[in-house]
């Protein structure tokens, strides 16, 4: 499959055909494994002046599972609030704070938490070898240096955040991933117990971040077996977990799997038009990404009637209230300013509508959408 997801597909290709993308080389699975934290990062201690740094979302401020972070010696716990979406100038204030207060580079960045922390996790990770400001490896295969050791241990399912290759950042002038080789995991821990007692609403938005991922890989210009057979099998998790009646155990684990598939699904492939107007909204509102992606996709019937149906079966049978009139109170200048940093999401638009999206889509059909919302 040709690379289509560089603003210089030419250049980004270097003369190969198929894109050589990286995985996360280890991941440990099921209940309890967070347990094997400690035994994990072992290896990686250097020395007392080369600390592990926790990036914690402190919805777990005073838990038990603040006992349990394996936390040694020097070690910091960072809390991080995931009430907004991450952004480039938190983490250059993380790393900041991390540079300044130890002797030496530290022995690994630990990311526990939900979408937000994972992706400041990695790229914490990534900024503390590589020089400049974060917001200048917004875009595709712009890092030079490879990342600091970095684990993301998820403790909600669907966003794919801890598979793939890019970190969704705010940045001053738009919402964009550092997308890179550099990017992924070196380590990944999957326990499903950790996702215990999350809000049915937060549960459901982030469930369905993995669900369009599927739709959207699965009926996009770039899909291939390989984006295929993780999307399928993402897929049919989806609907067990949320048109099923399964044990909470069963639940949990079945979505964390299909948070992981669709995010391999994507890794390969490629978002679409849900993912594209979400980042506008996020963008202007600060929406959190599955909320967003929620309410912009309950208006997509011309892009993806089948995924609509069961989206609205889903939302039904869970009982789900979106909010309403989201951007009724939204300027003008507020609904072009989102349908500019939609419009900027090229290879996701290039997926959904082909190659020549760009005469099939415009500002004023974007901002319909938005009106809806």
């Amino acid at each position: 499959m040709k690379l289509k997801d560089s603003t210089n597909t030419e250049a980004a290709m270097k003369g190969s055909k198929y894109r050589n993308f990286p995985m996360v080389p280890r991941v440990i699975f099921g209940a309890g494994s967070f347990d094997q934290l400690h035994e994990i990062l072992l290896p990686r201690r250097r020395n007392t002046d080369a600390p592990v740094i926790f990036l914690v979302d402190d919805v777990f401020a005073g838990t038990p599972l603040m006992a349990r972070i394996p936390a040694i010696m020097e070690d910091q716990i960072i809390l991080i609030s995931a009430d907004e979406e991450p952004k480039t100038h938190q983490v250059d204030a993380l790393v900041a704070k991390i540079s300044s207060e130890i002797p030496e580079a530290p022995a690994g960045i630990v990311g526990i938490g939900g979408g937000t922390l994972l992706d400041l996790a990695k790229a914490v990770a990534i900024m503390l070898n590589n020089e400049g400001k974060t917001q200048q490896y917004q875009g595709w295969d712009l890092v030079p240096n490879e990342a600091l050791y970095h684990v993301g241990v998820p403790t909600l399912s669907g966003t794919g955040a801890e598979v793939s290759r890019t970190t969704v950042l705010l940045g001053p002038n738009r919402k964009l991933g550092i997308n890179s080789d550099f990017t992924p995991f070196d380590q990944v821990v999957l326990d499903p117990d950790l996702t215990k007692g999350v809000p049915r609403d937060q549960w459901f938005y982030t469930g369905m971040d993995c669900f369009i991922h599927c739709v959207e890989s699965l009926n996009g210009a770039y899909i291939n077996a390989f984006s295929r057979s993780y999307g399928e099998k993402a897929m049919e998790l989806c609907k067990a977990v949320f048109l099923e009646e399964l044990e909470p155990s069963e639940s949990r684990e079945k979505l964390m799997m299909a948070s992981w598939h669709g995010g391999m699904s994507i890794a390969y492939s490629q978002v679409g038009v849900a993912h594209a107007l979400s980042y506008g909204l996020s963008y202007v509102l600060g929406t959190p990404h599955g909320l967003g992606n929620c309410l912009v996709f309950r208006h997509l019937q011309d892009y993806y009637p089948e995924g609509v149906r069961l989206f609205n079966a889903m939302a039904e049978k869970q009982r789900i209230e979106f909010p309403e009139k989201v951007c009724g109170g939204l300027t003008e200048h507020d609904l072009d300013t989102m349908a500019e940093v939609a419009l900027e999401m090229g290879p996701l638009w290039e997926n959904a509508l082909g190659q020549d999206w760009e005469a099939q889509i415009d500002p004023e059909r974007i901002k319909e959408v938005y009106r809806k919302i």
